[in-house]
Protein backbone atom coordinates (compact mmCIF):
# COMPACT_ATOMS: atom_id res chain seq x y z
CA UNK A 1 0.00 0.00 0.00
CA UNK A 2 1.47 3.39 -1.01
CA UNK A 3 1.50 5.92 1.49
CA UNK A 4 0.15 9.68 0.75
CA UNK A 5 2.86 11.28 2.52
CA UNK A 6 6.13 10.25 3.56
CA UNK A 7 7.31 9.16 7.27
CA UNK A 8 8.87 12.29 8.99
CA UNK A 9 12.38 12.70 8.35
CA UNK A 10 14.95 10.65 10.84
CA UNK A 11 16.72 13.23 12.19
CA UNK A 12 19.98 11.78 14.23
CA UNK A 13 20.23 15.75 16.44
CA UNK A 14 22.12 15.67 19.47
CA UNK A 15 19.33 17.30 22.09
CA UNK A 16 21.33 18.58 25.21
CA UNK A 17 20.26 18.17 28.50
CA UNK A 18 19.63 21.54 29.15
CA UNK A 19 17.35 21.71 25.81
CA UNK A 20 15.71 18.50 27.25
CA UNK A 21 14.95 20.20 30.52
CA UNK A 22 13.32 22.99 29.33
CA UNK A 23 11.07 20.64 26.83
CA UNK A 24 10.29 19.07 29.79
CA UNK A 25 9.30 22.25 32.25
CA UNK A 26 7.24 23.25 28.81
CA UNK A 27 5.33 19.83 28.93
CA UNK A 28 4.70 20.15 32.51
CA UNK A 29 3.33 23.74 32.42
CA UNK A 30 1.72 22.57 29.68
CA UNK A 31 0.00 20.18 31.84
CA UNK A 32 -0.87 21.85 34.81
CA UNK A 33 -2.49 24.91 32.43
CA UNK A 34 -4.98 22.24 30.94
CA UNK A 35 -5.47 20.46 34.58
CA UNK A 36 -6.33 23.50 35.86
CA UNK A 37 -9.22 24.29 32.98
CA UNK A 38 -10.14 21.37 31.90
CA UNK A 39 -9.98 18.81 35.29
CA UNK A 40 -10.96 21.48 38.35
CA UNK A 41 -10.28 20.36 41.62
CA UNK A 42 -13.74 20.40 44.51
CA UNK A 43 -13.50 22.73 46.22
CA UNK A 44 -14.03 22.47 50.02
CA UNK A 45 -16.67 23.33 51.03
CA UNK A 46 -16.10 26.17 53.54
CA UNK A 47 -19.82 28.08 53.11
CA UNK A 48 -19.59 28.47 56.88
CA UNK A 49 -18.72 31.99 58.39
CA UNK A 50 -15.48 31.16 60.59
CA UNK A 51 -17.50 33.47 63.42
CA UNK A 52 -20.81 31.79 63.07
CA UNK A 53 -22.09 29.82 65.96
CA UNK A 54 -23.93 26.93 64.33
CA UNK A 55 -21.95 24.70 61.89
CA UNK A 56 -22.77 21.53 60.78
CA UNK A 57 -19.99 19.08 60.18
CA UNK A 58 -19.38 17.85 56.98
CA UNK A 59 -18.83 14.02 57.87
CA UNK A 60 -22.39 14.08 58.49
CA UNK A 61 -24.45 11.73 56.50
CA UNK A 62 -27.46 12.47 55.07
CA UNK A 63 -29.86 10.19 57.11
CA UNK A 64 -28.27 11.54 60.51
CA UNK A 65 -29.26 15.12 58.48
CA UNK A 66 -32.86 14.43 57.29
CA UNK A 67 -33.07 12.49 61.25
CA UNK A 68 -32.93 16.09 62.87
CA UNK A 69 -34.53 17.69 60.00
CA UNK A 70 -37.62 15.68 60.98
CA UNK A 71 -37.53 16.51 64.52
CA UNK A 72 -37.17 19.80 64.14
CA UNK A 73 -40.19 20.33 61.65
CA UNK A 74 -41.85 18.40 64.20
CA UNK A 75 -40.99 20.84 66.82
CA UNK A 76 -42.09 23.59 65.25
CA UNK A 77 -45.27 22.01 64.10
CA UNK A 78 -45.69 21.72 67.89
CA UNK A 79 -45.01 25.46 68.44
CA UNK A 80 -47.19 26.26 66.05
CA UNK A 81 -50.14 24.52 66.65
CA UNK A 82 -50.11 25.59 70.06
CA UNK A 83 -49.54 29.01 69.26
CA UNK A 84 -52.17 29.00 66.17
CA UNK A 85 -54.99 27.71 68.91
CA UNK A 86 -54.81 30.84 71.04
CA UNK A 87 -55.07 33.05 68.08
CA UNK A 88 -58.28 34.56 66.65
CA UNK A 89 -59.68 35.86 63.06
CA UNK A 90 -56.67 36.75 60.56
CA UNK A 91 -53.41 35.81 63.10
CA UNK A 92 -54.62 32.41 63.24
CA UNK A 93 -55.41 31.90 59.74
CA UNK A 94 -51.55 33.19 58.82
CA UNK A 95 -50.48 30.36 61.76
CA UNK A 96 -52.55 27.73 60.37
CA UNK A 97 -50.74 28.27 57.26
CA UNK A 98 -48.12 28.17 58.36
CA UNK A 99 -49.00 25.00 60.45
CA UNK A 100 -49.81 23.88 57.20
CA UNK A 101 -46.42 24.78 54.94
CA UNK A 102 -44.39 23.23 58.00
CA UNK A 103 -46.45 19.33 57.74
CA UNK A 104 -46.33 19.35 53.96
CA UNK A 105 -42.56 19.96 55.03
CA UNK A 106 -42.74 17.45 57.38
CA UNK A 107 -44.02 15.04 55.62
CA UNK A 108 -41.63 15.61 52.79
CA UNK A 109 -38.38 14.90 55.18
CA UNK A 110 -40.06 11.73 56.27
CA UNK A 111 -40.30 10.49 52.99
CA UNK A 112 -36.83 11.34 52.18
CA UNK A 113 -35.73 9.47 55.07
CA UNK A 114 -37.58 6.25 54.17
CA UNK A 115 -35.70 6.27 50.69
CA UNK A 116 -32.21 7.55 51.72
CA UNK A 117 -29.51 4.70 51.35
CA UNK A 118 -28.08 3.46 54.70
CA UNK A 119 -24.63 3.34 54.26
Amino acid sequence: MVKITPNPPVTDEHVSRAQSARNKKIDDAATRALDYYLKPKPKDEKSDKPDSIFRIDSGVDSECLLANLSENLASANAMISDLAFDLEGSRRQVALGILQVIEVSELLANRALDIVEVR
